[in-house]
């Protein structure tokens, strides 16, 4: 069985959960996972997951406003986010990010609260975690601008891009698209990414790794997204486990 299974990315307030969150959560001490980082998209769920981690002490949080959320953001969510954060377990400032898959309108506000939030992490000496979605340049270009510390969370972008990521000394998380069948640059940016900037994550419930696509993805997957990667690195998995548990607790600040 492997052991220092972390996984960077998840969302377990999300209500593919609700009804057996108690029994799967329980379950993850004994299945080596010593680590997640469960992430807030708005104000609501960022509670929910800080009060998951007040019951299960593996469970850190990262509190936030995803760029598709901009209809959930107070007027006043700086002055939240300060609230927030002075729980003990959060670590991150995240979900956030830009995603222009589906919004038009929204872009402008997206812009303005990821910067504003970079700024905020900044100022309070946190990482961040990243989505970018069909928005590669206006995000690199804000990260560019104000260099947090952080991951760039699901990355799904080049080997090219993923070296303008690193020049920024943030880490890259993968997760369960390197096992697809046409994964081709996640290979290549599994392969390529220095040992020190890597992370492990799942996005659960969310990119569940083959061969369980289609079910509901849970931490309880990443050995199959360690595996591959390992396979592309030419390493012995527990030994990606292992460093990769080491990089996510670098990163957050967790002992």
């Amino acid at each position: 069985m492997y052991r220092n299974i972390f996984d960077t990315h998840a969302h377990y307030d999300d209500e593919r959960f609700y009804e057996d969150s108690q029994e799967l959560l329980s379950s993850f001490a004994v299945n080596g996972i010593t680590g997640v980082v469960s992430c807030g998209v708005n104000t609501e769920t960022s509670k929910a997951n800080i009060e998951l981690s007040e019951k299960y002490p593996f469970i850190y949080v990262a509190v936030g406003y995803h760029g598709l959320n901009t209809e959930d953001v107070p007027e006043n969510y700086i002055e939240v986010l300060s609230e927030l954060i002075g729980n003990r377990k959060v670590v991150a400032i995240g979900e956030i990010g830009l995603d222009y898959h589906y919004e038009r309108e929204t872009r402008d506000f997206q812009l303005e609260i990821f910067r504003r939030q970079i700024e905020f992490a900044n100022e309070n000496s946190l990482p961040v975690i990243v989505h970018d979605r069909e928005a590669h340049e206006d995000t690199m270009n804000i990260l560019k601008e104000l260099k947090p510390r952080g991951v760039m969370h699901c990355f799904s972008g080049s080997v090219e891009m993923a070296k303008e990521i690193l020049k920024l000394g943030m880490y890259i998380g993968l997760g369960g698209a390197v096992t697809f069948k046409n994964a081709v640059k996640p290979l290549e940016v599994a392969a390529f990414v220095p040992e020190d900037r890597l992370l492990l994550e799942t996005d659960a419930p969310y990119m569940t790794p083959v061969p369980f696509r289609g079910q509901r993805c849970t931490s309880l997957h990443i050995p199959y997204t360690a595996e591959k990667i390992a396979e592309v690195r030419g390493v012995d998995t527990q030994y990606l486990l292992d460093i990769t548990d080491r990089n996510a607790r670098e990163l957050f600040s967790i002992k």
